[in-house]
């Protein structure tokens, strides 16, 4: 029985998981789950993650929430020790950024998402431009220690090579520039050079999962030219 994948691609760890599923050739199932559509709201699904969140897997009945427990769990069943290093000290590494991440870069590159996009949509109200510069600062502190901390030590985020930390931190990454932000190269030229190589080597599957966001983006940025 194949594994049953819940996800929905404007979800950034659903899509750090579909590119890792993708690359290492785990036969899947997919289940989307539409969220502009409340679909994660249902109770059917409500079944699935009383948490009503996504991603969700469903391995032979067992159903796991969480998508650094499921990265693991992946990694560990199928035995794939290049995401996930085997050897205890590199496995910190990993699992190191994974726990920074969540009350860092995710936190406040969702919260910018939220401010300049949902909010508005769900309020019909203008941006919040004193909240939205709020949340931009905090995701350059964000960024800062990207810069200076993980990508000073290493040249990915969980050692010398790509891991499943660097599919978490690019696709967290993805949600600012997808509402249109656009980072300092010179300032975050490590965070530059990092996503380029994470890029180059998660392809295609990396612009098929990020297609949706970038189609935002595109639009965003021609509405803001177009009210310059």
């Amino acid at each position: 029985m194949p594994l049953i994948f819940y996800y929905d691609l404007m979800s950034q760890p659903c899509r750090a998981l579909y590119i890792f599923l993708k690359m290492t050739g785990i036969p899947f199932e997919s289940k989307e789950i539409a969220l502009r559509k409340l679909e994660n709201t249902t109770d059917e699904f409500s079944r699935i993650n009383p948490f009503k969140k996504v991603p969700v897997i469903g391995d032979s009945g067992f159903l796991l929430t969480e998508s650094v427990a499921i990265f693991m769990y992946l990694c560990d069943k199928y035995e794939k020790f290049d995401w996930y290093p085997k050897e205890v000290k590199a496995r910190a590494r990993v699992n190191e950024y994974a726990n920074w991440q969540h009350l860092n870069l995710r936190s406040n590159g969702a919260m910018y998402f939220r401010t300049k996009i949902i909010t508005p949509r769900l309020t019909n109200k203008p941006i919040n431009e004193r909240e939205l510069e709020k949340w931009q600062g905090r995701l350059e502190d964000s960024l800062g220690d990207l810069e200076n901390v993980w990508l000073a030590r290493s040249s990915y985020l969980g050692g010398d090579h790509l891991t499943f930390a660097d599919l978490l931190g690019i696709c967290e990454l993805m949600q600012p520039i997808a509402a249109g932000y656009n980072f300092d190269r010179e300032k975050f030229s490590r965070v530059q050079d990092w996503m380029q190589r994470v890029k180059n080597e998660t392809q295609p599957y990396f612009d098929e999962t990020h297609a949706v966001p970038m189609r935002m983006r595109t639009a965003i940025l021609k509405d803001q030219k177009s009210k310059l």
